[in-house]
């Protein structure tokens, strides 16, 4: 089944393993997009009639990851989604994101204990059934790994390319080689990697430690000729303001570890448009292995 999504753009989200900030990632990616969408789109004044630039400078953000999800907690939600009376799902607005989540719908003492059939339909429901409006980016933070979510949403939906997280460990480079080959299985094109938790600053001394290794997303991507996307810095206020519900992008926009998020989405966005202006899409695949 092929379901249709008002969004210019589809990018998915992945990892090969857990533990690598993959969400986190995603989160201040999808600010740091809206930031940009907003900037190409101009300032706006109360009273003025809305340019339809600015109408598609709207971003979403599906957290795909139904087994763990903590986008609710990394964006500070603490309300669920509205239901309309023709069953259709209402995403909740925040920061000025619009955000469905697999949290919304469990207690946070639950787990997800579910087969394919039934990611499968939550895929298709969160795709097909949520009021997104005209989005310009939909952001999807799958589960890490090579899974059923993983095939459910290039099976339903054509995207527009994935993106790849990693920290530079040689352990996390090589099940991140796994999510990348899966992804090339599946005839969808990868749009780059960013290397997270590259380095940590001492914010006391300056020190530079390269605590899980340096470089290594880079030269993986060179080898693999895959668009290197940027690093990501191992601070303490990435993660205190994502535990706090106010990510970083958008909270210190002037600090390093923001600028690096935004260099990176500006990145991702030459990638993709340099995409489209090839005139490339990658048609929903029917998995048959």
């Amino acid at each position: 089944m092929s379901v249709q999504v008002s969004s210019k753009y589809i990018i998915p989200v992945a990892s090969g393993k857990g533990g690598v900030g993959k969400s986190t990632v995603s989160a201040n990616l999808a600010l740091a997009l809206q930031q940009l969408a907003r900037a190409r789109a101009g300032t706006i004044h109360a009273g003025e009639e809305v340019p339809r630039a600015a109408q598609r400078a709207a971003v979403g953000l599906m957290d795909a990851d139904v087994y763990g999800p903590s986008i609710p907690t990394i964006l500070g939600i603490s309300e669920g989604p509205q239901v309309t009376d023709a069953r259709r799902i209402i995403p909740v607005t925040q920061h000025g994101l619009k955000v469905i989540s697999m949290g919304f719908f469990m207690k946070p003492d639950e787990a997800v204990i579910w087969r394919g059939p039934m990611l499968h339909k939550t895929m298709e429901q969160f795709l097909g059934n949520v009021e997104w409006g005209e989005l310009e980016y939909l952001i999807v933070d799958l589960p890490p790994g090579t899974g059923d979510v993983q095939l459910s949403l290039c099976q339903i939906i054509p995207i527009t390319g994935a993106v790849i997280v990693s920290t530079p460990q040689d352990v996390a480079l090589n099940v991140a080689q796994k999510a990348i080959a899966m992804f090339k299985k599946l005839n969808a094109p990868i749009l780059g990697i960013i290397e997270n938790m590259s380095v940590y600053v001492c914010p006391h001394c300056g020190k530079r430690e390269d605590i899980f290794g340096s470089g290594g997303a880079r030269k993986t991507a060179e080898r693999l000729s895959i668009p290197f996307l940027g690093e990501i810095p191992l601070a303490t206020r990435i993660r205190a303001t994502s535990d706090a519900g106010t990510p970083i992008v958008l909270t210190e926009p002037s600090s390093p570890e923001a600028k690096a998020f935004i260099a990176v989405a500006e990145r991702l966005v030459e990638q993709v448009n340099l995409r489209a202006a090839q005139g490339e899409t990658t048609p929903p695949v029917n998995v048959t292995f």
